[in-house]
């Protein structure tokens, strides 16, 4: 059998050993020894249960941290209860100072105070804005933080009172906006000192849904009391934790408590938040009617225009009477064809009358109109029987044969003499 890991019986003295245990009474005590050592202590929390029956000489309270899952078990006296100046009610934000005590009967631990000191408003709103300020100061304001909502959320969850009016206005408005919207309701306190540990387990559970887009925390108008659970810092970085988009819809429109601050958006009341996370279905519908009027106006006045640029297209010469150019530019082929064969025809004729003025000069200045004037073109023949023009007497000696040409044909002579 393993004993556990015990100390050696010879570390220090009067130690236990498996051979030598202590008794009950013995640890009891000494654990009661170790708390006394603690002595008088400041403690704040918030009461969660208050039993104080007539006749009896002691009061049992429970004071419960508010930002964790943790209580202590209080004992004062009566009339201690009674002669607070602001009367103790469960939910009250209180600092106790009191003496921890082990009781050795039953082995319970309990807190026996002597003073109780209700935590004023001012304080709280102190606490708040200390709170604000630190959490800005890590940034989890930052707008870029926000998560933008779902166009129509698949379900909608929604953390509120049990038979609220805002359970009511969120579920009511939304429906009528859009009554297809599907909610997954998680009743929680919305005040008092089980709030925020309920509400901090419900956005959990809601935000591990893959079915839930959208978280909505509804709650309706109160004190500054009332809506301290939402100024929670657990809470508060429970909804920044969240990777569903949160609505907070706290009190009324001058309401402000954190958890407006740390959501991804903020409605001034339950009504509004169900306006925000669905839309309105009649307006969808005269919006979709609208947009499709001014598509099919879009298309109509498209198409007119195409229309139109159609008919100026074809209201072109070109195209009116596409043959109209081709006979145009024949018509200008056949006059260019006409001038031209006129110009050669000018100048042929031009020509001609050129020739023949030069025929009329040469004919003039030719032989044969000298010859038929009346002179002769006189040739010596050779012997070799061509002819060569006689120019002087000295060209032909007697007996020369001669040619004479005159204006209607030629002779042949013999020279009989010369005379000079």
């Amino acid at each position: 059998m393993n004993p556990g890991p015990t100390a050696p019986s010879g570390d220090r003295p009067g130690a236990s050993t498996a051979e030598q245990p202590w008794p009950v009474r013995v640890v009891t005590t000494k654990v009661s020894q170790w708390i006394d050592r603690l002595g008088w202590v400041w403690v704040e929390g918030q009461i969660t249960q208050i039993n104080a029956r007539p006749g009896t000489r002691v009061a049992f309270l429970v004071l419960r941290d508010p930002s964790a899952d943790m209580s202590l078990s209080v004992t004062c006296s009566p009339n201690l209860l009674r002669s607070t100046q602001v009367p103790l009610t469960e939910g009250s934000q209180v600092v106790m100072y009191g003496k921890p005590t082990l009781h050795p009967g039953r082995a319970s631990f309990s807190l026996r105070v002597t003073e109780i000191r209700a935590v004023g408003l001012g304080e709280l709103l102190a606490r708040i804005e200390r709170l604000r300020a630190l959490l800005a100061a890590e940034g989890l304001f930052d707008p870029r933080l926000k998560r933008p909502l779902p166009y129509l959320p698949n379900t909608i969850g929604l953390i509120t009172g049990r038979a609220s009016a805002a359970e009511r206005d969120v579920v009511s408005v939304a429906q009528s906006r859009w009554p297809q919207a599907r909610f997954a309701i998680r009743n929680t306190p919305v005040q008092g000192p089980t709030a925020v540990p309920q509400i901090v387990g419900a956005l959990r559970e809601l935000d591990a849904d893959p079915s839930v887009e959208v978280i909505v925390l509804a709650r309706g108008g109160g004190s500054v009391e009332d809506l301290l659970p939402f100024s929670d810092e657990t809470l508060c970085r429970a909804i920044v934790a969240a990777t569903t988009p949160v609505v907070s819809a706290i009190g009324h429109e001058p309401d402000s408590p954190l958890s407006d601050l740390v959501a991804d958006v903020r409605a001034a009341t339950p009504t509004d938040a169900a306006k925000r996370i669905v839309p309105d279905v009649e307006a969808e519908r005269a919006l979709l009617a609208e947009l499709r009027d001014r598509a099919a106006a879009a298309l109509r006045n498209w198409v007119q225009r195409e229309v139109r640029h159609l008919e100026q297209l074809r209201s072109r010469p070109v195209l009116a009477d596409p043959l109209r150019s081709i006979d145009h530019l024949t018509q200008e082929v056949e006059r260019l064809r006409v001038a031209a064969r006129r110009d050669v025809v000018r100048s042929v004729d031009a020509q001609q009358t050129a020739v023949e003025h030069l025929r009329a000069r040469l004919t003039t200045l030719g032989p044969a109109a000298t010859l038929a004037r009346g002179y002769a073109v006189v040739q010596r023949v050779l012997p070799d029987g061509t002819a060569e023009v006689l120019h002087t007497v000295e060209d032909s000696p007697p007996g020369a044969q001669l040619r004479v040409r005159v204006g209607d044909g030629a002779v042949r002579a013999a020279v009989i003499s010369r005379e000079s």
